[in-house]
């Protein structure tokens, strides 16, 4: 990737939208959603969140998410429906709304990141999941397991949950955690068995259901560099073995080098990002693009609200 574009990029990245005639307008931590009657329209912005704490931009990011989304979006949507209807510009994409199930379905194959920083303490059994003792960091479970969280608002921090609080705490019913859970083992095979074709291990992720009705959609974004975590395959049994980093392509570059160079994991005052921090980030982003799509990732420099703005017009959406 030419390290260039990406800092010729910086003036530009989009921070927020502002188009009131799509609807009724939400602010995620990434996305700009905006409601009306049964549509959504999400923008995916630059906005660049770790800790649960939106901290920067990075240039193409709402692009790349969206282009990466709507790839898995297609890929899978024989294994479980998505809500995806139309995309009409590279970060924006047109939605069936979907009654939101407030839960955070996050399937892991490995005892890595906040899992394992929870192992560590002791405070694995908050998701009722069993963990064997003496496992060793970045160490594959025999079999995925769902460690799900709460959905929390912007600036808020997500709960770790037990499907057993989830439904006593009435975040789903019975009957829709045991549909979601069979869905997201479902999607998560289906991305580990694509990532593996194309090098990389799909190593943990999240999910996020809808309803309409009573038919379940996956919603929001799948498989991305933002919500999950992919390392390199052919380097993984090595760096195990010697107990070293894998090597990333997705945000967890991020949390790593907050936590080890600011001593930052969510508390207190936000850190300044460096824009060689930020820019190498989105370096990994689009090679994390470019090697599961197979498929290079043309990207101008230049204002993004704009290009929308003019997208969204051809469109008939503005």
């Amino acid at each position: 990737m030419d390290l260039s574009k990406l800092h010729a990029q910086l003036p530009h990245t989009l921070q927020g939208t502002d188009f009131p005639t799509l609807g009724t307008r939400y602010q995620g931590k990434v996305r700009d959603v905006y409601a009306k009657g049964d549509r959504l329209v999400l923008v995916a912005t630059d906005r660049l969140s770790a800790f649960d704490r939106i901290l920067t931009t990075l240039p193409f990011k709402g692009e790349i998410l969206n282009r990466l989304a709507n790839f898995w979006f297609e890929k899978t949507k024989d294994v479980v429906p998505n809500h995806v209807l139309e995309v009409p510009d590279p970060s924006v994409t047109v939605a069936r709304a979907c009654e939101p199930i407030r839960v955070e379905m996050v399937v892991r194959g490995y005892l890595t990141g906040s899992l394992w920083r929870d192992y560590l303490k002791g405070q694995h059994g908050v998701y009722g999941v069993p963990i064997p003792d003496g496992m060793k960091k970045d160490q594959a479970f025999p079999s995925p397991i769902l460690t799900p969280a709460t959905k929390a608002e912007v600036g808020e921090h997500d709960e770790p949950i037990s499907a057993e609080g989830l439904v006593a705490r009435g975040l789903t019913s019975r009957r829709d955690w045991e549909r979601m859970s069979e869905a997201a083992l479902a999607l998560f095979q289906a991305g580990q068995a694509w990532a593996k074709s194309r090098g990389l291990l799909l190593v943990d992720t999240k999910y996020e259901f809808g309803k309409v009705g009573d038919t379940l959609y996956v919603i929001d974004e799948i498989h991305t560099p933002d919500s999950s975590r992919y390392w390199v395959a052919g380097e993984y049994a090595g760096r195990f073995g010697q107990g070293s980093d894998q090597r990333m392509l997705d945000k967890e570059n991020l949390r790593q080098w907050l936590i080890k160079e600011r001593g930052f994991m969510g508390e207190g005052e936000s850190p300044t990002i460096p824009d060689d921090v930020r820019v190498d980030l989105a370096s990994k982003y689009v090679a994390a693009y470019e090697t599961i799509t197979g498929a290079p990732l043309a990207l101008e420099v230049g204002p993004v609200a704009s290009r929308i703005e003019r997208n969204l017009k051809a469109a008939g959406l503005l």
